[in-house]
């Protein structure tokens, strides 16, 4: 993504609120056991709020820019 697209996505998303656990999984169609793994092991960003957890949504986006695998061109 180039960072003129990922400009505009971080300033919409920067307004948005935080994501729950079930939220994030959801977004992502994985499930939660999987979102909270990556907490623990530090491969996505988070907000503690207390007990809570939140995820922001520029993570979200952050996560599926850098798993986007671009497609090769036509032969």
């Amino acid at each position: 993504m180039n960072a003129n697209i990922q400009r505009k996505v971080e300033m919409r998303f920067r307004s948005e609120r935080p994501l729950t656990v079930r939220e994030a999984a959801d977004a992502l169609n994985l499930s939660q056991a999987c979102i909270r793994a990556w907490l623990m092991r530090r491969e996505l960003a988070f907000v503690r709020l207390g007990r809570a957890i939140r995820i922001p949504q520029t993570e979200i986006a952050r996560l599926l820019s850098q798993g986007t695998v671009p497609a090769r061109g036509g032969k």
